[in-house]
């Protein structure tokens, strides 16, 4: 079943209600001449006038007709049946012609419409011919003219609503295209911020607890015998717990790092390996090159954090007795060293992160970094200690987006 019109709009309604009013004032116009002249067959013209009326009625009310093709041809050959036999018995049914040339041209393919224009418009030269007994060619301009209006129009029509579908889809896809860009966008954030809070937990909650289980296993070592070095463990473990909360509630807050309010990042990370010393058997000393420079709160934020996660992998992997930070102010970067005397390890057999386990503290040193356009670079080797070196431009790429937003 091939569709056989537009769908009706507003507009079309309208052009369609005025077509059939005028099919039925032709129709009555014909009947009401010939009954007003007293022509002969007067009611036979009726007769004919009525039946096409009535035949042209059942177009509008069956939706199929608008739908199929072939029973537009069958209404449309029924229509022009009852016209010809109008037309026979009145001159004035020449006008019907016009509306039906529209009828015509709207509800059949292209080349079987311009055909039944034609003959349409020669059945009304003819017919018109027959009742004035001559012909001349002032009769035929009348129908042909029609003719040629009607196919003017109508095609014109056709190509405009074409014009318009095509720019209704190209709307459409295009609001489908933003709506499947905004998604995309709106995924693309959701994991950029989880892997944001992921690093954040990492190098803060996941850190702090960890020390806070070493602390707690050394108190248990030194117990019974040494009850106030336990003290002192489950001292470091309850401020490694409030450290902990303040960080959590700086989640929810969304603010900077505790470590950093109120100070530079040279006090923080001198702070950090006062702590980190203090906590564990560690000598973690601090060391300063250049001139401190104010530095943009997510490089500050990615220094600190790259730092703590040294030092936790330090404590917790390395079994080292002493650690060197060096943070250096070289220009147009920064640089930031942590050096230990551990046991090492090989870069190249690093097992894969797992949640049992860890392992996500490099990558996620390395995210950060990469993020705001820096590097970092690991030298390490079984039993000769490890070097971690980070570098930061100064200034960060353009599309980064801070790593202290929510």
């Amino acid at each position: 079943m091939n569709t056989a019109a537009p769908a009706l709009t507003p507009t079309t309604r309208a052009l369609a209600w005025c077509l059939h009013l005028l099919v039925i004032g032709l129709l009555v116009l014909a009947a009401g001449r010939a009954v007003a002249a007293g022509r002969p067959h007067a009611g036979s013209t009726a007769a004919a006038a009525s039946a096409c009326g009535l035949v042209y009625a059942v177009g509008p009310l069956l939706p199929r007709i608008r739908l199929s093709r072939r029973a537009a041809a069958w209404w449309l050959a029924a229509v022009g049946a009852v016209w010809l036999v109008l037309l026979a018995l009145s001159p004035d049914a020449v006008w019907v012609a016009f509306p039906l040339y529209f009828l015509q041209l709207h509800l059949l393919p292209r080349r079987a419409g311009l055909a039944a224009v034609a003959a349409t418009a020669a059945a009304a030269v003819v017919g018109f011919a027959a009742h004035q007994h001559a012909f001349g060619p002032a009769m035929g301009i009348g129908p042909v003219l029609g003719a040629a209006v009607a196919v003017a129009v109508v095609w014109g029509y056709q190509a405009l609503y074409r014009e318009s579908e095509q720019r209704r889809q190209l709307i459409e896809e295009l609001t489908a295209t933003r709506a499947d860009l905004a998604r995309a966008q709106h995924t693309a954030g959701v994991l950029a911020e989880r892997e944001r809070l992921a690093r954040e937990i990492h190098d803060t909650l996941a850190q702090g607890f960890s020390s806070i289980q070493l602390l707690l296993r050394a108190a248990e070592r030194a117990l019974p015998g040494r009850p106030d070095v336990a003290a002192r463990h489950v001292d470091a473990a309850r401020q490694a717990a409030v450290d902990n909360l303040a960080e959590a509630r700086r989640f929810v807050a969304a603010l900077t790092p505790p470590t950093l309010e109120g100070a530079t990042l040279v006090d923080a990370l001198a702070r950090l390996c006062t702590t980190t010393g203090t906590r564990h058997r560690l000598t973690a000393r601090f060391h300063l090159t250049g001139d401190p420079t104010s530095l943009p709160t997510a490089h500050e934020v990615a220094l600190l954090r790259v730092t703590q996660s040294a030092l936790a992998n330090t404590v917790r992997h390395a079994r080292a007795t002493a650690a060197e930070v060096t943070l250096s102010y070289l220009g147009d970067r920064i640089a930031l060293d942590v050096v230990d005397d551990g046991r090492g390890f090989d870069p190249g057999q690093l097992p894969a992160p797992d949640p049992e386990n860890g392992g996500f503290g490099l990558a996620a040193m390395r995210a950060r970094l990469d993020a705001l356009g820096g590097s970092l670079t690991i030298a390490s080797a079984p039993g000769h200690g490890t070097a971690l070196a980070a570098r930061l431009p100064l200034t960060p790429p353009a599309e980064t987006d801070p790593e202290d937003r929510p």
